[in-house]
């Protein structure tokens, strides 16, 4: 997560329309795939991300092998593009014996630098035999970790920890899957291992909606001197699949659960060829970015019909105006009237 500043302007709406492209797509793309890939394996997507100490680029990908489980492999680029160096063998592997609910693999990694521990927290998806959990890890390097476990209990994923704690707690995002639905929580932990204080931040809206009935967190949130910036991905189901959508909300700072603006429309979609077809269909499901040093311009890394990670390009500014032009204030009390 990163700080930026990132002003309102008062002049946004009157530039800003809502067909306007906020991510630019790398012509590179797709930058990774499983041709890249030094060892057997069947395909690669949904990458978290961060920049090291020294300025390298480093992806933690998940790879899926030929039976069909998955793991976690680092590739690392000086540029963020190219020349991607990856290790020889998996990373990351899911650790049976000690850790069974990593039975049949691990997926889709964010990765949260935390100042206060000097560590890397990577929260993912455990997969057992109850379904997805979310586990976390903490790291230093990449190449030495401690499991901590799984903290978050099956059916629940798509999740991230906050870069500082929230009123002396530390706080995670995450979307379990309930009888009310699939929305995104927040939860806070005084030491990353017991878990409490749920909380409701983001409903999947009802009806015909691009987000209607199932919503996850996509990367990390940003943090903004406005509040903390959520992409987040919402779920169509049509007659012959799913389509995965990007979308925008903003959180207050210090009550993360209190969305101060939902955008109405989705900002990104599946349109080029190499996320219309793969081993799944009409899929952008980004979990990873980096910001370049001018604090504005945001590196996107995304899995691409979850067969390739592919990059897009685009202004946290102008995300932030995109939201002013095209969403509206949410409340807690008026969500399920709005939305019925």
């Amino acid at each position: 997560m990163t700080s930026i500043l990132a002003e309102k302007s008062p002049d946004n709406k009157a530039l800003l329309n809502q067909h306007e492209t906020l991510f630019h797509r790398h012509p590179g793309n797709p930058i990774l795939t499983g041709k890249d890939w030094p060892y057997s394996m069947n395909s690669v997507f949904n990458a978290g991300a961060t920049l090291l100490p020294d300025g390298t680029t480093l992806l933690l990908c998940r790879v899926e092998d030929r039976r069909g489980l998955s793991h976690l492999c680092v590739a690392r680029s000086l540029n963020g593009v190219d020349a991607w160096q990856i290790d020889h063998e998996p990373t990351l592997p899911p650790d049976v014996e000690r850790y069974p609910e990593e039975l049949w693999g691990i997926e889709d990694p964010r990765i949260t630098y935390v100042p206060e521990l000097k560590q890397y927290a990577i929260a993912y998806t455990s997969y057992s035999r109850g379904g997805p959990g979310v586990s976390l890890a903490l790291t230093k390097d990449f190449r030495d970790f401690e499991r901590l476990g799984v903290i978050m209990s099956p059916d629940d994923k798509d999740a991230a920890l906050l870069p500082r704690r929230i009123n002396g707690l530390w706080a995670l995002i995450h979307r379990p899957m309930t009888p009310l639905g699939a929305h995104i929580w927040i939860s806070y932990s005084p030491d990353l291992r017991h878990w409490g204080n749920h909380k409701l931040m983001l409903e999947a809206r009802r009806g015909a909606w691009w987000d209607a009935n199932k919503i996850g967190m996509s990367p990390p949130p940003i943090e903004t001197p406005r509040g903390w910036l959520m992409i987040y991905h919402g779920v169509r189901r049509t007659p012959s699949s799913s389509i995965y959508r990007l979308g925008l909300a903003l959180f207050d700072l210090e009550q993360p659960d209190k969305c101060l603006i939902r955008g109405d429309s989705w900002m990104f979609a599946p349109e080029a060829e190499y996320e219309r077809h793969g081993d799944v269909q009409d899929v952008v499901f980004p979990c990873g970015y980096t910001v370049a040093p001018d604090g504005d311009t945001i590196n996107l890394y995304y899995g691409a019909a979850d067969s390739s990670i592919a990059l897009a390009h685009g202004s946290i500014r102008g995300l932030l105006a995109w939201l002013d032009a095209n969403g509206h204030s949410e409340h807690a009390h008026d969500r399920r009237q709005r939305h019925a």
